[in-house]
């Protein structure tokens, strides 16, 4: 399904499941595309959900805007809500994300309660939670300073390809960004919503999370630490609840499908 989202960019939609299922939405990151959920899909699917995953835009079969500024999450934002409308969905959709997609579904929770049920996020938390994390989560988001460089980045990448080596699909991912254009319009989101000036000053005021949220956890990730998402219970006004997954990388949809899957299952089937 191709939805015309925020500013006419085209967002692909991959939905799967019965048509009368609960639906929940699922939102990627970096370097990713809708094919990062593939155990979640059919596990929620088989369970009666109905699945709705896009390729957010810069990535996958999505629009790849040029101008930096279309990459800002509050653009994803109401992509997903054309998104959740071109899918026939009214009212609320359990949102679960990750990475960069989670920085998205925090928006969606802080700013469009009425079109989710529950958040999940996985890896990412509570963007003050994050900023206000410390010294070690500056430390491990180095990369997000070599990401502004525009075509030093690219280089970087391409001469020392072990970040991406290190996904679980790492040809896979290496031959999609290879495409023409693919690797910078990945990057624009750091670009848009990860620059140097967003340490400084003080940090915008946000309003409280009134939708029930679960933030999940993995002790392998090398991206982000554990304070950033525990902590994130200071924001949410509504119910918290904190999972940590044991023996899995940044990407645990695919080092730990069935213990994410366990997750989401009981999460969503006792809301």
């Amino acid at each position: 399904m191709r939805v015309q989202g925020d500013g006419g960019v085209g967002i692909e939609v991959f939905v799967e499941g019965p048509d009368d299922g609960t639906p929940v939405l699922l939102m990627h990151g970096w370097p990713d595309t809708h094919s990062l959920w593939r155990h979640q899909v059919k596990a929620l699917s088989d369970a009666g959900f109905r699945t709705i995953a896009p390729d957010l835009r810069g990535f996958g079969a999505s629009d790849k805007p040029t101008d930096i500024s279309a990459y800002g999450v509050a653009h994803s934002v109401a992509d997903m809500v054309a998104v959740l409308d071109a899918a026939g969905v009214q009212g609320k959709a359990h949102v679960v994300a990750h990475d960069w997609g989670a920085a998205a579904g925090w928006g969606m929770a802080l700013f469009t309660p009425d079109r989710v049920e529950t958040y999940t996020s996985l890896s990412v938390g509570h963007p003050s939670s994050f900023r206000n994390a410390g010294l070690e989560q500056r430390m491990r988001s180095w990369y997000m300073l070599l990401f502004q460089f525009e075509g030093i980045a690219e280089q970087w990448l391409a001469e020392n390809p072990w970040l991406v080596g290190s996904h679980p699909d790492t040809e896979e991912v290496s031959k999609r960004l290879a495409e023409p254009g693919a690797l910078t319009a990945s990057l624009g989101w750091y670009r848009a919503n990860a620059h140097p000036r967003s340490l400084v000053g003080e940090a915008p005021e946000l309003p409280p999370v009134t939708v029930p949220v679960m933030g999940i956890w993995s002790d392998g990730d090398i991206a982000l630490t554990e304070k950033q998402m525990t902590a994130s219970a200071d924001y949410v006004k509504d119910s918290w609840r904190y999972e940590r997954i044991e023996g899995a990388g940044h990407w645990m949809q695919l080092d730990a499908p069935d213990r994410v899957n366990e997750l989401l299952l009981d999460f969503l089937q006792n809301r």
